[in-house]
């Protein structure tokens, strides 16, 4: 008898060889486009995009059977989840400026009354435009309002120790921290809406999903990053942990503090960004901070890459005919209107430049964390399957338009608006 491996012959156009094959030139790709970021002029998650659009091609010439959105939406939902999480307590050892009023009245000004103003406005517009229920169109400002973490490091503030820190550039780092995790609530205002209807579980929704998991969220994220920070110096003193093992301490606080905060029924996004900030401020010298911020930057930047590559790999014509004009409207309306509407109303009577707001207001960049909440809106199997297509689809043509338009933009903008003194 033959063996199984010669029994089966030499197989030629294997669909998973061509797949691993496939992998290692994104990942060539991923390390020559990183290491000259800073000399184009678009970014690199363009590159990640194209070529996610060309594996997509090739899974439809070879009829391989790949990731449907609706099905497999928890899987797409945990993948996006730890995109998400490793990025925000990158984000969270950025921001090293104290709590004074230039700095952080901006982000106070994004997440008091950009993000509610821009979840309202699309929500309106998926009800009265586009005809989705009342629950649907709220799941969808909520997926589309926040600044996105992963995506807006282009645009946000460089790692600990950077001196060039504009205050936009701060105000946009710190709401893709803060905002991922308060938009949750309003996702699950739209659960609550689609699944129940009334208003009986107002309060419920305010006692928990607001109050209870935001400020939980918030003191477990910043008492682990306190703690997890003064126990890596003292096994340092201790010669217990070596320097060369700084970056997977990232990983290692990640998962921690995201799965207690989990556990306990808190937001999980936000406590890793506290956990972010609290580590930062513990250990206020460079040197740790950096190696730990440059491990979960390594990480970060892959799952990127694995990200926007899944998102292009699962493009297809059929999907695409899912957004209907309502929907493809959307994509111009809250890109060229909505977000920069909502941030001229946030800020007016701000001593902000006039320069700097329209920076702030054009880059409110969609990305994976909009995948995430649509994901987690898609696994409670709470909308009808019409609606959940549209849903999806709609919001993914946001997000890749959001990756082009904000990818090109980028670097001549931020020359172009940002104060001229650093430059």
């Amino acid at each position: 008898m033959l063996p199984l491996g010669a029994e089966r012959g030499f197989s030629f156009a294997d669909p998973y060889a061509i797949g691993l094959a496939f992998a290692g030139v994104a990942v060539f790709a991923a390390v020559g486009a990183l290491s000259h970021q800073r000399e184009r002029a678009f970014s690199a998650s363009l590159i990640y995009l194209g070529l996610g659009l060309a594996a997509a091609t090739m899974i439809e010439l070879l009829d391989v059977r790949w990731i449907d959105p609706l099905q497999d939406a928890t899987l797409l939902e945990h993948l996006a989840e730890f995109a998400v999480i490793v990025a925000l307590f990158g984000t969270g050892l950025k921001l090293e400026r104290a709590f004074d009023r230039r700095m952080w009245g901006p982000v106070a000004r994004l997440l008091g009354l950009v993000m509610p103003l821009t979840i309202a406005a699309v929500a309106l517009f998926g009800a009265g435009v586009m005809g989705l229920s009342l629950g649907a169109a709220i799941i969808l400002g909520a997926a589309l309002a926040p600044t996105d973490p992963v995506l807006a490091g282009d645009v946000g503030v460089g790692p600990p120790g950077d001196e060039e820190e504009h205050v936009p550039n701060f105000a946009l780092t710190a709401e893709a921290g803060l905002n991922d995790g308060l938009a949750f609530a309003f996702v699950f205002l739209g659960a609550f809406v689609a699944a129940q209807g009334g208003s009986g579980w107002l309060a419920e929704w305010i006692a928990a999903d607001v109050a209870y998991a935001v400020l939980v969220g918030t003191a477990l994220g910043a008492a682990g990053g306190y703690a997890i920070a003064a126990s890596i110096l003292r096994l340092r003193e201790r010669r217990l942990m070596i320097e060369a093992l700084d970056g997977w301490v990232a990983i290692a606080a990640v998962l921690l503090v995201y799965g207690l905060t989990e556990v306990a029924g808190a937001y999980g996004f936000l406590a890793v960004f506290a956990a972010g900030v609290a580590f930062r401020n513990y250990e206020h010298g460079h040197e740790l901070n950096r190696r730990v911020h440059d491990g979960a930057e390594v990480i970060e930047k892959f799952c990127e890459l694995g990200l926007i590559l899944l998102l292009g790999s699962l493009i297809t014509l059929t999907g695409l005919r899912e957004v209907e004009a309502a929907g493809w409207l959307l994509v111009p309306v809250l890109l060229l209107v909505i977000r920069p509407l909502a941030t001229a109303v946030a800020f007016a009577g701000s001593p902000t430049p006039l320069r700097e707001r329209a920076f702030i207001g054009w880059f409110g960049v969609r990305g994976i964390g909009s995948l995430y909440y649509v994901a987690v809106a898609l696994g409670l199997g709470i909308l009808p399957v019409d609606e959940a297509r549209s849903l999806f689809w709609t919001v993914t043509a946001c997000v890749v338009a959001s990756i082009v338009v904000h990818g090109v933009t980028a670097a001549p903008l931020s020359r172009r608006l940002l104060p001229r003194e650093h430059a």
